[in-house]
């Protein structure tokens, strides 16, 4: 039965509320615990149990860090590491040019600064060199160095990690395996497919960080110290969330103590980018994804490569300032590219029809840089794994993005190996590709059907799942904090949201070129504001501004608004239906 009975909410929803036995365990930990209601139906939802609930609130790394032995040739690798450190030996770091990539390397480069050692930042271009180790250059890098470590990338790269010859090659990576490994000398990957797969939600950037969590290890052994890894925790969160890994077991006390990190403002790097993007409160996991983690992908979309990954790791607040500015420009490139890229994808894709098990664009010329960003955009319409794909030439190179229980990863690297594609590969979340265009539709074909069986079209495209009611008066600043501390909220733990039934708008207004801002009540005195994104891009905007005293269901989530040092509740308005 519908949440309020909406089965067709303003933006064509159906409202579904949480299950009964969900509010049954709410109220049980709710008695047990003296906790809000609220908090505990975030948290029951989230699978806590009453016992658990307390500890949940305060994950601590200490109880949640995995034995970094427990993943193959962990100890080879950190073994290799120091010795090149001990000996200065010349060292090379191969990067992605994603946040991840970035934060792995900048992970890396302040540990060896930290001990008065340096190494070559490598970021491939993604026009002329695309995804991961290259022949060339990796025989390059050979030639000039005795170790190189490719990070968030290398595990498929068996030609190029060939091609390294007289060098020994690490691989520090999370991206799926296949049934072979390249000729490196050391693979740590929790998605090797001879691991357990315990450790698979790990991002790259957590996976060096329990390279250096080991190589301290050795170091105490050996009757010496290393730099203190809690201090390098802000750039594990970073690349967690923006990396879209779930946030649950280590992840989430990762980020937890990341943004602790990063709250205290040490690193220049962040603390520019912070500034430059605008933000004005203390972090949250919304700011990594949504405010520095696009900014640091953007060298690598359409500007220069290395860009984010040498501000992560820039110690002179002069230089990380420029850097910053130089990626807040291309990022504003980057949404004009990838607002005429969207347009035409989202056409094309409604042409196609939304509610397949895969939904799918292809475009001639469209830039590379922001195909991955428009298919996440198709798969948050569709509640579907998406595919965007730019086509030159006689091929097409795309990106992925899918949904909660459906491992798009597996589904290219099995395409690859049928060869209806000419690389690819990725993790659960998200992947790449490369297609011959003569191959393009059987491919995305062939990809559909491989996500059917998975379950991808199953799911309802247009369902708003909310945590249950919530009026005005109850919407207190210490509300929202309490629940933010069952946070962090991401991939794989989604934040609460709430309906607030029967609210009467006392004043509605257009702000920018699509967002409206509000204030509403429950005419018994309570009221409080809400701001809607991107509302004048479908019917909802349109709709509240013209209320003519309707009164409406409003759904959202709820965050902190601070203005002028005053805090306030906000909704962040998704949904809305006549009451």
């Amino acid at each position: 039965m519908a949440f309020l009975g909406v089965t067709c909410s303003l933006t064509g929803r159906e409202w579904i509320g949480p299950p009964v036995e969900t509010g049954r365990l709410a109220e049980a930990m709710a008695q047990d615990t003296g906790l809000p209601g609220a908090l505990c139906m975030t948290l029951a939802r989230l699978g806590v149990g009453v016992r658990e609930a307390r500890s949940y609130l305060e994950p601590q790394l200490r109880h949640l860090l995995p034995d970094p032995r427990g993943l193959k040739d962990m100890e080879v690798a950190a073994r290799r590491f120091l010795a090149a450190v001990d000996t200065r030996e010349r060292i090379a770091i191969f990067a992605d040019y994603d946040v991840d990539g970035g934060s792995s390397a900048a992970l890396l480069l302040d540990w060896l600064g930290q001990r008065g050692a340096n190494a070559t930042l490598y970021v491939p271009d993604r026009i002329e060199e695309g995804y991961g180790p290259n022949v060339a250059a990796m025989a390059e890098l050979a030639a000039l160095h005795d170790l190189i470590i490719c990070v968030d990338c290398g595990t498929l790269s068996h030609e190029p990690i060939a091609a390294a010859t007289g060098a020994d090659v690490i691989v520090l990576d999370h991206h799926l395996g296949g049934e072979t490994l390249p000729p490196a000398l050391a693979v740590v990957n929790p998605n090797r497919m001879d691991e357990t797969g315990e450790l698979a939600h790990l991002c790259a950037a957590a996976v060096v960080f329990l390279m250096l969590v080991e190589a301290g290890r050795q170091m105490r052994e050996a009757g010496s110290t290393g730099p203190d890894l809690l201090t390098m925790l802000d750039l594990v969160a970073l690349a967690t969330v923006a990396d879209v890994a779930p946030l649950k077991g280590v992840n989430r006390a990762f980020v937890h103590q990341g943004l602790k990190v990063m709250a205290q403002r040490d690193r220049p790097g962040l603390v520019a980018l912070a500034d430059v993007a605008g933000m004005n409160s203390a972090p949250n996991a919304g700011h990594l994804g949504f405010l520095l983690g696009p900014r640091i992908n953007a060298g690598g979309r359409i500007g220069k490569a290395d860009l984010g990954a040498r501000l992560l790791a820039c110690a002179n607040p002069a230089e990380a300032r420029a850097m910053a500015e130089e990626l807040d420009l291309l990022n504003a490139e980057r949404r004009e590219i990838e607002s005429a890229v969207r347009a035409a994808a989202m056409d094309q894709a409604e042409a196609r029809g939304m509610d397949a098990p895969l939904v799918w664009a292809a475009g001639e010329g469209w830039h590379p840089g922001v195909v991955g960003i428009v298919a996440a955009r198709l798969k948050e319409a569709c509640n579907r794994p998406a595919v965007v794909i730019g086509l030159e030439g006689d091929e097409g190179k795309g990106s992925g993005r899918s949904i909660s229980g459906v491992d798009l990863g597996a589904a290219v690297q099995r395409l690859t190996a049928e060869g209806l594609l000419l690389r690819g590969g990725g993790h659960k979340m998200a992947a790449g590709l490369t297609v011959a265009r003569d191959k393009l539709e059987p491919a995305m074909a062939r990809l559909s059907e491989l996500l059917a069986r998975q379950g991808a079209g199953e799911a309802g495209a247009k369902d708003l799942r909310l945590d249950g009611l919530l009026m005005p008066g109850a919407a207190t600043v210490e509300l929202v904090q309490q629940i933010e501390a069952a946070g962090p909220f991401g991939a794989g733990a989604p934040g609460p949201r709430y309906a607030l039934p029967d609210m009467a708008i006392s004043f509605a207004k257009r702000v920018g070129d699509s967002h409206l801002k509000l204030r509403f009540g429950d005419g018994l005195g309570a009221a409080m504001e809400a701001i809607a994104f991107g509302a004048y891009d479908g019917p909802l905007g349109a709709r509240l501004e013209n209320h003519g005293g309707a009164r409406f269901h409003l759904a959202g989530r709820l965050e902190i608004n601070i203005w002028q040092g005053r805090q306030s509740v906000q909704l962040r308005l998704e949904d809305a239906a006549e009451a």
